[in-house]
């Protein structure tokens, strides 16, 4: 068996070429060679192959039966390796892959949910494997044990890139039977009235301890909120909300949604700082176009194209 060194490798690329020329000056003219290089190519390949492959005769450059059976293989060659080097065009029709996201409840319901049938209509062949937040989301990024993270939360991380979805505000969710559903609906309660009332708490955690935008917003007077109730999975705060006198304050879409499906009066909340989503992936991804599709349609189905607000959930 032949054994041409990595470094003479193009040396197939100029007998692909010596062969379907049969000339040297045009292949030296066709691959931008000088005329001396090519015949020096040309005597290194007889010495490896044992073989004159190009004759000269009277009636010009001749192909030996060697030369004639390297034809095809090497023209297959040429053209698969060509194609393993030439950026393939993305088809997200053609895409099979199973993404993973780490995503808590509330990234589910206002992000991917309103995106996934876009996506299956893009691409049929995409599987969304949706997995529990962690404290050890940056690290599971760069191993790849997932692809992408839907959070509240910043991740720091000079190897993270993220891309900003929204900036949720908060509203006040009370039973229907509750005082304070008796009022204007657009009036937000007073900071006094907010705190008279017990309150379902909801944390946001990735895994971690969590973190509570409303504590954190009423800073020194987050003492005085009485809290009977502490949540971390938001779909569950319609179970304890029904026939109580608590309030519990909750992101925008996610309160709405609540609101028409169970009859809870929505309110303004007091002023709470706005939580931010955002999609976070691994500098590993940034020039998979795959990732940076998914990122873009997870993005577009956060937003109701009409009025530029974000879509209820």
């Amino acid at each position: 068996m032949v054994r041409l060194p990595l470094n003479d490798l193009n040396l197939l690329v100029i007998l692909a070429e010596l062969i379907r020329t049969r000339n040297i000056t045009l292949t030296a003219r066709h691959l931008r060679m000088s005329q001396p290089s090519v015949s020096r190519a040309l005597g290194r390949l007889r010495e490896h192959l044992g073989d004159p492959l190009l004759m000269r005769t009277t009636g010009g450059m001749h192909l030996t039966q060697r030369a004639q059976d390297l034809a095809r293989p090497l023209q297959e060659w040429l053209e698969s390796t060509s194609g393993l080097l030439t950026p393939q065009q993305f088809a997200p029709a053609t895409l099979e892959r199973a993404f993973r996201l780490a995503s808590g409840d509330y990234g589910v319901s206002a992000v991917i949910a309103p995106a996934l049938p876009a996506i299956r209509a893009q691409a049929p062949g995409v599987e969304l494997d949706i997995r529990p937040s962690s404290a050890d989301l940056p690290a599971r990024l760069g191993s790849g044990d997932i692809d992408m993270i839907v959070s509240a939360l910043p991740v720091e991380s000079t190897s993270v890139h993220e891309r900003m979805l929204f900036a949720e505000e908060f509203r006040c969710l009370v039973d229907h039977a509750h005082p304070l559903a008796q009022r204007d609906p657009q009036r937000a309660p007073s900071l006094e009235e907010f705190l008279a009332w017990p309150h379902i708490a909801l944390t946001i955690s990735d895994g971690g301890a969590g973190h509570d935008p409303v504590e954190a917003s009423l800073g020194h007077r987050a003492e005085e909120r009485r809290v009977i109730a502490r949540l971390s999975y938001l779909q569950a705060a319609p179970d304890l909300l029904t026939g109580s006198e608590a309030i519990i304050t909750l992101p925008r879409r996610a309160a709405e949604r609540f609101s028409r499906v169970h009859g809870f009066a929505c309110l303004p909340a007091p002023p709470i700082r706005p939580i931010t989503y955002r999609l976070l992936w691994h500098d590993r991804a940034q020039r998979d176009p795959a990732v940076q599709w998914l990122a873009a349609m997870l993005e577009a189905g956060c937003r109701e194209p009409e009025t530029g607000r974000l879509r209820a959930a």
